[in-house]
């Protein structure tokens, strides 16, 4: 995936994740499914992208992602959560919540 894609996604979709993570990384591999199902049961709207890290250097850069896992959440085309390393699913979910029923009910 480019840059340039993954900006058109952020501009066309209203809500959109953005997941890096990487290779070796065992917190990004145990994260990933979950945040996946989570996403997939309370907020359907959200566009849901999940890039590597070291394979999308370019994108990782633009997005100020120096770590992984580090999810940032796209609202209007704004950044309106980032979170990184240690995250709890439940409290995450819960942030996200808010602003997602602001901004798509």
């Amino acid at each position: 995936m480019t840059l340039a894609a993954v900006q058109n996604i952020i501009k066309e979709n209203s809500a959109v994740l953005l997941y890096f993570s990487g290779e070796n990384c065992g917190v990004c591999k145990a994260l990933q499914p979950k945040i996946k199902a989570s996403f997939d049961e309370y907020f359907p709207k959200i566009e849901q992208i999940y890039l590597n890290a070291k394979t999308n250097q370019d994108i990782s850069i633009n997005f100020n992602v120096f770590s992984v896992p580090t999810i940032l959440v796209f609202l209007d085309g704004k950044e309106q959560l980032r979170k990184g390393r240690n995250i709890s699913i439940p409290q995450f979910i819960e942030e996200v919540k808010r602003p997602y029923n602001l901004f798509l009910s």
